[in-house]
């Protein structure tokens, strides 16, 4: 399966308390923190949820 690498570059203060969670279960929990993630359909509708605090490429 495909892997993408996930980088939280916006904060989640002042986000609506479902963007924060989706951010915890990707695995970001601070600001510039990346993961490298399966690119499963479930994953991809977490980033999506949350694109505009994100920065996704292809690893």
């Amino acid at each position: 399966m495909k892997k993408i690498k996930i980088t939280q570059v916006k904060s989640a203060i002042d986000r609506p308390e479902s963007q924060k969670l989706t951010l915890q279960a990707l695995g970001l929990r601070k600001m510039n923190a990346s993961r490298e993630v399966e690119a499963t359909p479930q994953i991809l509708g977490m980033v999506r949820k949350v694109e505009h605090l994100l920065k996704v490429e292809e690893a």
